[in-house]
């Protein structure tokens, strides 16, 4: 079965799947392996490293991948956005912050944005700001999110913003959440803990291997991670992470961490660097349930668009044989 939706058709893709643009995650590689699988795939311009991110467009080789900012880190250091547009991406994706300062400049290049939010009113806003594609992003996302969940807001963001696409984000790794996504109005999927132990992540391999390991009961979310990394995030956005040692010593004792942020830092800044997922956030969400292997992420794209267009095409025979079951009693 081939999907059509809106988001193919505007992006000119071949399958409506997005690659999150997960930060230190989600590198040029990772991109164009999405990309040419028939999805869309994001560099994660995560904090506003310039270098990492003129490094990950260089690997890209020219390939059209697209570009995610976090909009408040991004409005500290505009001249980035810039720096992304100057490449010529395939479309740029904003979330958690103010996008009227960027909006005009994404426009101007006639590149197509995308707003990440958490609620139908943020999502209403979006749109009024120029946004052209919308996703609707459910807290049981990995790394940052809000508090609503997919499966009811997605449905809800779609009546708000029609007939703006809506692509639904949080909880979805396999066929069946792209094919339960397009039941409930989206035009595509946008999937990061999927591909977080795929073959070209940049995540270290102890990471992998734990996420293939883990359950999406190991999940947890709070702001003990923020917090020893120096990141003064806003609220009502906190970070879903699984639980490791380092959350459950410090995530009870915050005010240490805060007082005294220099050694934390340290030894947190090595833990990453050795792989020690004890201390080290490994960043994704609830679906982790559904990652089992490192693959390349040709494969994981191929898997999910078979098994939705499986799931779809099974529904539409239980349908129809539902109602041919009510012509026949009557009903």
């Amino acid at each position: 079965m081939t999907l059509q939706t809106p988001l193919i058709q505007s992006l000119d893709l071949t399958v409506p799947i997005i690659l999150a643009p997960m930060a230190g995650i989600a590198g040029g590689a990772l991109a164009v392996a999405v990309s040419g699988a028939g999805g869309l795939g994001l560099i994660g311009g995560g904090y506003g490293d310039r270098g990492w991110i003129e490094r990950e467009f260089e690997i890209a080789g020219g390939e059209r991948i697209g570009i995610g900012f976090i909009t408040w880190a991004l409005a500290r250091q505009p001249e980035l956005l810039s720096l992304a547009l100057e490449r010529g991406p395939r479309a740029v994706l904003l979330s958690f912050g103010d996008l009227r300062p960027f909006a005009p400049s994404i426009a101007r290049a006639g590149i197509p944005l995308i707003a990440q939010v958490q609620t139908v009113e943020d999502a209403r806003i979006a749109v009024g700001e120029g946004a052209t594609i919308i996703v609707a992003q459910g807290t049981e996302a990995g790394g940052h999110s809000g508090e609503r969940a997919t499966m009811a807001l997605v449905p809800a963001v779609v009546d708000a913003v029609a007939p703006v696409p809506v692509i639904a984000a949080g909880g979805i790794a396999d066929g069946r959440g792209l094919a339960a996504a397009l039941m409930l109005g989206a035009a595509g999927v946008l999937c990061g803990t999927v591909f977080y132990a795929a073959a070209e992540s940049l995540a270290h391999q102890n990471a992998k291997k734990r996420v293939v390991e883990a359950s999406g009961d190991h999940t947890v979310k709070g702001s003990v991670f923020d917090v020893v990394r120096g990141y003064d995030w806003p609220t009502p956005w906190a970070i879903r992470t699984l639980r490791n040692a380092f959350y459950d010593r410090w995530s009870r004792d915050l005010d240490d961490v805060r007082r005294t942020p220099g050694p934390h830092r340290k030894s947190y800044s090595d833990a990453q660097d050795r792989g020690n997922v004890e201390v080290a956030a490994v960043i994704v969400g609830e679906a982790v349930d559904l990652v089992r292997t490192i693959e390349p992420a040709s494969a994981l794209v191929e898997r999910v668009l078979t098994e939705a267009s499986d799931c779809l095409a099974n529904g539409a025979k239980l349908l129809d044989l539902s109602h041919r079951g009510n012509r026949r009693s009557g009903l």
